[in-house]
């Protein structure tokens, strides 16, 4: 059966000559040229073999000669010829896919043997502008995008870096590994964040399905991923989306097997999961956190989770007293309340608020009528400071209250729906006829007992 060759242009054609005997004696003849010094003629003699070969649609041979010229080029050190030839090469009508592929291949082991930073870039720019738009080439296109963004990076030019890594789509490339394309994404992710570009991060990310890993051997990728997603959630933040990223990280078997690491990521999730503002889903996670038997070995930690799942007030001098040199000076996890930095204080501020709303869902689930004087010397807040609070959890129907501010009191009883209502009239209807009808019955009773006496 004859071989079948992919041209460039899509077309498939059957190979109609086979010059690899050809090929077999011309290359030794014209790489023993290029070491005399003879370079052009070597090269103009394989040309014109290379074109028979092409016409003659040989893939194979033409390959050969391809990867035989760029190699004479290197070996001269002619990194201005190797340029030209590549593209040169490339463009001659009809050429081969295979043929192009095999010397792009053999063009890019050449980067790493460069060491003039000018010569290499040279050849990476030129190896990018052949492999523009190829699909039969997009990962070789993709691993030079790699290492010229590290070359801009170490250069001090992240932007560019993460300029040029954009460029490209790697999960559509079907050739490539999965592991390789996760690599990839994760170091677009890296650079986005390094330029502070976090809405890009965030779409990029989501390239990325977390079941991927699950699959063995993917442990570094995972921490790698996680990392750079908290701190990307610390940017936007997003308390509940940090301590879940610190979750997986915790339940990740290389973290569980080391028992300081594993205690540092229980560690902060325990606290970002109190930093996260109340809802079911947080509610939930707590309870379930709690339950962790492993919440034994940081004591400190588990009974500060303790005190927001218990229906008492808290008072915020105790809490500081009790927790606040822990949780900012001591390590682990001492950098999130840290006080030098405008972040850590931002944090230490949400962890009161988280405090007081905590207090006024306890008054809440105690108390139907309430004074806001009391309510705030409760609080320890102004009576403003109480009134922002509250008003804050009841647009976020945490809590169901209103405030009658002339009589200076809070109303936390529900609003009855006007079916409950009518229920409940209907039922204590019912049963003011029932005892009416039992108390009917046994003044009759007693009646006929009188008469038979």
């Amino acid at each position: 059966m004859a071989d079948l060759t992919d041209m460039s242009d899509g077309r498939i054609q059957k190979m109609e000559v086979d010059y690899s005997s050809a090929v077999d004696e011309k290359i030794p003849e014209c790489e023993k040229l290029a070491k005399s010094g003879k370079l052009t003629e070597a090269i103009d003699s394989l040309m014109s073999l290379e074109k028979q070969t092409r016409t003659g649609a040989d893939a194979l041979s033409t390959g050969r000669i391809l990867v035989a010229i760029v190699r004479m080029c290197f070996e001269a050190k002619k990194y201005d010829l190797l340029n030209d030839n590549i593209v040169q090469l490339t463009k001659k009508r009809g050429q081969l896919k295979q043929a192009v592929t095999k010397m792009v291949q053999e063009a890019f082991t050449y980067v790493d043997k460069i060491n003039h930073a000018e010569n290499k870039l040279k050849l990476i720019d030129t190896l990018r502008t052949v492999t523009a738009g190829k699909i039969y080439v997009e990962n070789e296109r993709a691993r030079l995008s790699l290492i010229l963004a590290k070359i801009r990076e170490d250069e001090g030019k992240i932007a560019e870096a993460a300029s040029v890594l954009q460029e490209l789509q790697v999960e559509t490339f079907g050739s490539m590994e999965k592991q390789e394309k996760v690599e990839f994404i994760l170091e677009q992710m890296r650079l986005c964040l390094a330029k502070k570009d976090f809405v890009r991060t965030q779409i990029i990310s989501k390239k990325i399905s977390t079941k991927y890993f699950e699959e063995k051997d993917t442990h570094a990728l995972k921490l790698k991923y996680y990392q750079l997603m908290i701190e990307l959630d610390q940017h936007e933040g997003s308390y509940l989306s940090i301590c879940k990223h610190y979750l997986a990280l915790y339940n990740t078997p290389v973290i569980k097997e080391d028992v300081q690491k594993r205690n540092e990521a229980l560690i902060c999730v325990v606290i970002y999961l109190i930093l996260a503002p109340f809802d079911n889903e947080q509610s939930d996670l707590v309870h379930r956190v709690k339950a962790d038997p492993l919440l034994e070995e940081i004591p400190v930690y588990e009974d500060l989770l303790r005190q927001f799942t218990l229906s008492e007030i808290m008072c915020w001098r105790d809490l500081c007293s009790q927790f606040e040199e822990k949780l900012r000076e001591t390590a682990p996890g001492s950098d999130i309340f840290s006080s030098k930095d405008e972040a850590g204080e931002k944090r230490w501020k949400d962890f009161k608020t988280r405090m007081v709303e905590h207090n006024i869902r306890v008054m809440a689930k105690y108390y139907t009528r309430m004074h806001i004087r009391r309510m705030a010397e409760l609080l320890d807040l102004t009576e403003g400071e109480t009134e922002e609070f509250l008003s804050s959890l009841v647009v976020k129907k945490t809590v169901q209250a209103k405030i009658d501010r002339l009589a200076g009191t809070v109303n936390f009883e529900r609003p009855k729906d006007p079916n409950d209502v009518l229920n409940d009239w209907s039922h204590n209807i019912n049963t003011l006829m029932n005892l009416v009808n039992k108390t009917t019955h046994l003044i009759t009773k007693e009646e006929m007992v009188n008469r038979l006496q």
